[in-house]
């Protein structure tokens, strides 16, 4: 490549917000050539690209948080054919010596970019794996407000008056709720003290039976995307479909920008870490990697260890060998996820020779 062709390539970095989005350009010897700023709007989008493109052949583009606020310009670039690679982070020596600005970190994003450090290949975030992973998002959210609205009842009754706890107390779970959502406090009494903790448990029940009926909606959404995309994933021992969508979301819907199943496995947060010093050879869990992919996955682990004999057998096998039960889980969920990735990885290549031939 001639030295003319090379100065003719630029490459830009985003840094993003929710309102307002800051641009630079280096140019193809990564010398800092300007920044812009644009509103996160469509109109601004197109400005940004038609501006990067005006200092030459955009080569690619380094974006920041293309899961949150860089979501709509990663759409937006890859609809336009830009290659887009995520940025991770800011250099900290670099951020300790220059100080931060929105300028200074689209500028270290477009660094990142050229030079490919910092830099992963980001979810498509256009397909079906999104539309799960939202549905599973409001799924969470749902369930963790219908535990507080039980623990609020519970405490509720612990406080409540004699009458109305000694009522209460000895009910199985869905007979309180139920008991609670059918009562028909006066609710011009709520001045009195008795009166106002019917209403408050009242009220209570009524928002755990709806949070309950939405996570089954929920549920009845996510089965059927679950089914469509790998359903050979929710045929193999213990994954249910709570813990295959989270492995689904993990791996996105371009899986081919993990490139082994030991990407796989880091991404994860189960590939073997080494921490080795002197005779003592040996390997420490990862914390690192998508914990939810690794809840998931120690969820289908400890489900194994509980029903599946060849499971059980190899953690007494590396028990006897010297390892605690924890490493000895930590590699079943390595094998998982080896497994889990050959699954995914097969039913894409289905479909993507479906498409063709379509």
């Amino acid at each position: 490549m001639d030295d003319q062709h090379i100065t003719d390539l630029v490459v830009g970095g985003v840094d993003t917000h929710k309102d307002l989005h800051v641009a630079a350009i280096v140019d193809g010897q990564d010398r800092f050539l300007a920044s812009e700023s644009f509103p996160t709007t469509r109109q601004g989008y197109r400005r940004m690209l038609s501006w990067m493109r005006s200092f030459g052949v955009l080569q690619r583009v380094g974006v920041e948080a293309t899961g949150t606020y860089g979501a709509g310009l990663l759409r937006h670039l890859q609809q336009a054919g830009i290659e887009v690679l995520e940025v991770t982070g800011p250099d900290r020596h670099d951020r300790r010596k220059r100080g931060k600005s929105d300028d200074f970190d689209a500028e270290a994003a477009a660094h990142a970019a050229f030079a490919g450090k910092r830099t992963v290949t980001p979810k498509t975030r256009d397909g079906m794996i999104e539309a799960l992973r939202v549905l599973k998002a409001c799924r969470k959210t749902a369930l963790q407000a219908r535990r507080i609205a039980l623990q609020m009842i519970g405490n509720t009754i612990v406080s409540a008056p004699d009458a109305l706890r000694d009522i209460l107390r000895k009910m199985t779970r869905m007979k309180l709720i139920r008991t609670l959502a059918a009562w028909r406090p006066d609710m011009t009494g709520y001045r009195e003290m008795e009166m106002a903790y019917r209403i408050a448990l009242k009220s209570l029940a009524r928002r755990y039976l709806e949070l309950h009926d939405e996570i089954a909606d929920l549920d009845a959404m996510i089965k059927p995307i679950v089914d469509d995309l790998a359903p050979d994933l929710v045929a193999q021992n213990s994954i249910g479909y709570g813990s295959a969508a989270q492995l689904l979301i993990t791996a996105g819907d371009n899986p081919g920008r993990l490139k082994s199943e030991a990407s796989f496995a880091a991404l994860c947060g189960v590939s073997p870490v080494p921490a080795s010093s002197g005779k003592t050879d040996r390997h420490r869990l990862n914390r690192g990697g998508d914990r939810a992919a690794n809840s998931a996955l120690h969820i289908i682990a400890i489900c194994r260890l509980r029903c599946d004999a060849r499971t059980q057998h190899y953690v007494a096998r590396r028990v006897a060998d010297g390892m605690s039960k924890l490493e000895a889980i930590r590699c079943v969920k390595r094998y998982i996820a080896r497994e889990v990735f050959a699954l995914i990885r097969n039913r894409y290549r289905e479909i993507n020779e479906a498409q063709i031939a379509a």
